[in-house]
Parts: C-alpha cells; structure tokens; sequence
C-alpha cells in the first residue's frame, strides 16, 4: 500500500519537477556555466576563459563597482526605512482608528499600479518645467532649489530612491493582517495590567510578528536585487552612473554590449547575493522558528 501511494505521489509531482527543471533548473545552470566563457551573442563562438569575466568585474570595471555599491545601499534602505515604515503604518492601522480602511486601501495604490506608469507619473512629477515640486519652489520664491531632480548629481539618487522607498503597502498589508490574526484577550489582558499602548507594541505586537517582519524583509530586500523598470524609465542609471544597480547593468551588458558571457557573470553575482541576503535576513529574525 505504501508503495502504492508513493507512486502516486512521485506521478503527480512530475509535472512540476519537469516545468521546475526546464524553466529554473536549466537556465539557471547555464547562466552560470556561461559566465566562464567569453560569449558574444547566439551566434558568437564560446571561448572557456576561466574566473577573467569575475577578475575583470571586481578589479577593473568601475560601472560595476558603483552598480554593486548602489544595489547594496538599496536592499540595506529597504531593509530598514521601507519595512519600518509599513510595521510603523500597520501598528497605527491595527488600532483602527477613523478612516483606517480607507487609508489601508489608498496606501496600496502604488504597489498595484504597474512600474512603468509609475515611472513616467514620477518623470512629470519631478519634471524641471512644469513639474509639481518645480512649481511648488517657484510658487514659494525658492528658485534656487529648483532642479532637473532625476539628472542632477546632488539630487539623482536620492529623487529615483524616492520613487519606490516609501510606498511600503504591501508590507503594511502583512504585518496588518498578522498582528489582526493575534487573539484581542492578549491585549486585553495586558492593558488590565497596566500595560500602555506602546508597551504593548514593543513588548507583545513586535515580538509576536517577528516571523512576518522576517519574511517582509526579504520580500523588500529582495525587490532591489531586480528593480528595473523605474530606474531604466527614468533616468537609465544616469547621470553617469549614479543611479546603476546591477539588473540595469546587466541588461546594458547583454542586450546592448552584445557581451552575453561577461553579463551571466553579474547575474551569477546577483543570484548568491540573492541567497546570501535570504540567509542572513533568516538568521536574524529567526523566520520559521516559534517562541511559543
């Protein structure tokens, strides 16, 4: 009977374990069994030269350096700013107090609208001619703070940072629906003691969503390992290169270079910093692990 059932089991699994290996397994092994050759395009010939694609990337290329640097900057903001804001939003939210819905709702507005359409309402937003923050300096006679915000060297990162760091709805939904999920006798129970509502944020809601934060982290610090479309929409890693991050660098690699090798080395690169983030996030929240 039980080698019966095991059959069954291995034939329904195979469907999957088929799609998993063509889509996943396979692509993946050649990205990273390629980025040992020089491979100039499809119908290039491949040329096995070793670990030179990575030598070359960490001791000669300089784009890459600022585009590894930026990407980190991004998963430590997002990691920190981007998930407290949403636990700090969720906390108030779980209170429920007037219009809670109804901003619960408003906040996730820019996490379902597409990247694209965000990226160009944020080009006419931080617009120099007719730009609302333009026209706001202009309207208050602060014309020296008026900029060409997205090609600006002062003010480049910081505006294409800003056009995805404080949007944390999707955070604030989970953490919410976690900390709503928590029996109300707990809190009921700490507020008879004595307990003020910010004792029982941090000494109770905190630690009892510790797992969700762990995996809201990752979510959040993992979106930078493949953010594109914002930053290619508004200023392509511009000016210079102070706002390239790796995906971005990658495609210019591949789809403009032509140098397909040289390009599945950065993406082997941002595969095990894929991993290593996950581990690292894992291992300081615990994720997974029960206090009860």
């Amino acid at each position: 009977m039980g080698k019966k059932k095991h059959f069954w089991i291995t034939l329904f699994l195979l469907p999957t374990l088929i799609i998993f290996l063509l889509i996943y397994a396979i692509p993946l092994f050649t990205v990273i069994y390629t980025s040992f050759f020089k491979y100039r395009g499809f119908s290039g010939n491949m040329s096995f030269i070793g670990i030179s694609n990575y030598i070359n990337l960490f001791t000669k290329d300089s784009s890459f350096s600022k585009a590894m640097s930026n990407t980190i900057i991004w998963i430590l903001l997002q990691s920190t700013i981007h998930v407290s804001l949403g636990a700090l939003i969720a906390l108030i939210l779980s209170k429920k107090p007037f219009g809670w819905k109804f901003v619960r709702t408003a906040y996730m507005i820019p996490n379902i609208i597409s990247a694209s359409a965000l990226g160009i309402i944020y080009l006419n937003i931080f617009n120099p001619k007719y730009g609302v923050v333009n026209s706001i300096f202009r309207f208050l006679g602060h014309k020296n703070f008026i900029k060409n915000w997205f090609f600006d060297y002062n003010t480049a990162f910081l505006t294409v940072t800003l056009t995805w760091l404080p949007f944390a709805g999707l955070i604030t939904i989970l953490i919410l629906a976690e900390i709503m999920s928590i029996p109300e006798s707990i809190f009921e129970a700490a507020e008879i003691d004595g307990a003020t509502d910010l004792q029982i944020n941090i000494h109770i809601k905190l630690p009892l969503i510790r797992n969700i934060m762990g995996t809201s982290t990752i979510i959040a610090a993992t979106s930078m390992l493949k953010e594109f479309e914002l930053i290619f929409l508004t200023t392509k890693g511009g000016p210079g290169d102070l706002t390239l991050n790796l995906p971005l660098y990658l495609y210019k690699t591949a789809l403009i270079e032509n140098n397909f090798g040289y390009a599945n080395a950065i993406g082997t690169i941002l595969i095990f910093m894929g991993i290593i983030t996950i581990v690292i996030i894992n291992k300081l929240f615990k994720v997974g692990q029960s206090d009860v």
